[in-house]
């Protein structure tokens, strides 16, 4: 729904929307006919309701590509659920992920996109240190029938990235039925940690969709926009209730939450510890053992998994577990993800370093700025999701940045109920405090990020070292729904 049509709808309500009053006004919602924009809970009931399967097909891996590659955005067709055919977007043909380019430091990357779709796109290359006419600005888009010619250098550390669209009010439907895929980015710090690879490197672009019918069709209540697009089917790199075969070794996930909202508390069905040896940003200075971790949209995890302990035939599962903190409609019911089967037992040790990275380590004292972003919503003006009461607007900059300039900004949520899942393009950040809510900074946001996620009753403060990537760039709410409702604003590096 365009912005302009949902404050018409909903403008006179408003109010209903300020803290407190929105779980109610959820709740008496809940007799409404589906098919009513007031009504239409089955992104509601999704929340708790997973259809998990019988995880009887094996995991497929994307396709790898390099430096120089042509995308098709186009309309596609892929089997997600048993045999089941569904009408899809796709970067390729009957594909509803693009390929995975993997590239080094140093790299000249050219990518050749055709969009042909019946709608305008482009792509945002997410967590890439780029100018900012290959960014995948909103306003720099692609349209119907035409094509553009992205071209970069890669000038940054090892990490995981991802692409997908950012066309305004655009973004959440293409992503949602298909248009994103991996960017992975090697470099010699990486390398000489001789980190499993091969086999033993598994890509996990993990998201939910609605399968109830097979045209994956994207089509919002007034309540998905109010909380995001939740559905009842976990994907994994496209398909559904999947398996993957191992052995009884050390195993990297490198794990995308690729989802337009849902947040994943990630961990394994025997409760097992795993080690997180990176994020958006890539590799941490130190790797950390946690049992779970919450991961929310937007967001990479390079992890460690040991399974040297099972034995064969142990089935152990990737899951998310319940959570609190996560409004009215996530983190209610654990579920199973990724069905792992341990089916040779073999003796390969792998010992962990101790320092994975050298990252230095920026303090509040070094900023020159703070900038304050108010992004609890309260009241909802026009009932549209905000960043400082403001609604993105392509023809105005909210922010001005002096290029090099270290700046705190302060994500402030601490009087909201949603949670909202923060990103800023072109840079990354340092997440130095949270107060309220979890009231710590996690076991994932060490290092490097780009993406944060603020949870209701938080504030948090990011430290972003700007460096002079001049250009017009954008930041906001990776809730895609909130996005596209427009929590997104735009700053000016000069």
């Amino acid at each position: 729904m365009k912005r302009k049509e949902f404050l018409k709808l909903t403008g006179a309500g408003s109010v209903l929307f300020s803290s407190g009053i929105v779980s109610i006004f959820s709740t008496a919602l809940g007799g409404c006919n589906k098919d009513n924009m007031m009504g239409g809970m089955s992104g509601i009931a999704a929340g708790g309701g997973i259809t998990e399967g019988d995880f009887q097909q094996a995991l497929p891996i994307p396709v790898t590509t390099g430096t120089n590659t042509a995308l098709a955005a186009q309309p596609a067709t892929a089997v997600l659920k048993g045999r089941t055919s569904y009408s899809v977007l796709g970067y390729q043909a009957n594909s509803i992920l693009g390929p995975s380019f993997r590239v080094n430091k140093g790299d000249i990357v050219n990518v050749n996109l055709t969009n042909n779709l019946s709608e305008a796109s482009n792509i945002h290359w997410h967590g890439l240190h780029i100018p900012a006419a290959m960014d995948g600005h909103p306003a720099n888009l692609v349209n119907a029938g035409s094509s553009f010619n992205y071209q970069f250098t890669i000038q940054q550390r090892a990490g995981l990235n991802w692409y997908h669209p950012h066309p305004d009010m655009l973004t959440a439907k293409q992503v949602y039925r298909g248009l994103a895929g991996l960017f992975i980015i090697n470099d010699p710090e990486e390398a000489a940690l001789n980190l499993p690879s091969g086999e033993f490197e598994i890509p996990l672009v993990i998201q939910d969709k609605r399968l109830a019918d097979t045209s994956l069709t994207y089509n919002p209540t007034m309540m998905d926009i109010m909380s995001g697009f939740l559905g009842e089917s976990i994907l994994v790199n496209g398909k559904t209730s999947l398996y993957q075969n191992i052995k009884s070794q050390t195993y990297r996930l490198r794990i995308l939450n690729g989802s337009n909202a849902r947040i994943y508390n990630l961990a394994f069905s025997n409760n097992q510890s795993f080690t997180i040896i990176g994020n958006d940003g890539g590799l941490l200075r130190n790797p950390v053992s946690v049992n779970s971790i919450l991961a929310g949209p937007g967001e990479r995890l390079d992890i460690l998994v040991d399974f040297s302990k099972a034995n064969t035939g142990d089935q152990i599962f990737l899951i998310s577990k319940v959570f609190g903190g996560g409004g009215t409609t996530q983190g209610t019911k654990q579920f199973k993800i990724l069905k792992f089967i341990v089916t040779q037992k073999v003796n390969v040790p792998f010992i962990i370093p101790s320092t994975l990275s050298a990252i230095v380590s920026y303090i509040a004292s070094q900023a020159t700025l703070t900038r304050n972003f108010d992004i609890s919503n309260m009241g909802m003006m026009g009932m549209h999701h905000t960043i400082n009461n403001k609604s993105y607007s392509a023809a105005r900059i909210d922010e001005t940045v002096t290029a090099n300039a270290v700046e705190i900004w302060k994500f402030d949520n601490s009087m909201g109920t949603e949670p909202h899942p923060m990103h800023v393009h072109g840079v990354d950040f340092q997440v130095i405090e949270r107060t309220g809510g979890r009231n710590t900074i996690i076991a994932s946001e060490g290092g490097w990020k780009d993406t944060v996620l603020v949870m209701p009753g938080e504030t948090v403060k990011v430290i972003i070292p700007f460096e002079n990537n001049k250009g017009k760039f954008v930041f906001h709410c990776h809730n895609l729904e909130h996005e596209d409702d427009g929590m997104m604003l735009q700053y000016q590096l000069i």
